[in-house]
């Protein structure tokens, strides 16, 4: 297992919230999501095997610039 914590750029309020863990959590692998939205942070809890890229596609493919 291996954790990334993701900078997203955008998220304001709780359906931000919802569609950023939504998102991570629809790639095949990937366990847990949490958002931060004071930090503008989502930390994603995921299997070794995971491309980290494919994460970050699902939420900017939500609207959400991910660093």
């Amino acid at each position: 297992m291996k954790s990334v914590v993701l900078q997203v750029e955008g998220m304001t309020c709780g359906h931000c919230k919802s569609a950023v863990e939504g998102a991570a959590l629809s790639v095949d692998g990937v366990k847990q999501a949490a958002v931060d939205l004071a930090a503008n942070t989502v930390s994603v809890e995921m299997d070794e095997q995971v491309d980290v890229n494919l994460v970050k596609q699902e939420i900017e493919d939500q609207g959400y610039d991910v660093n």
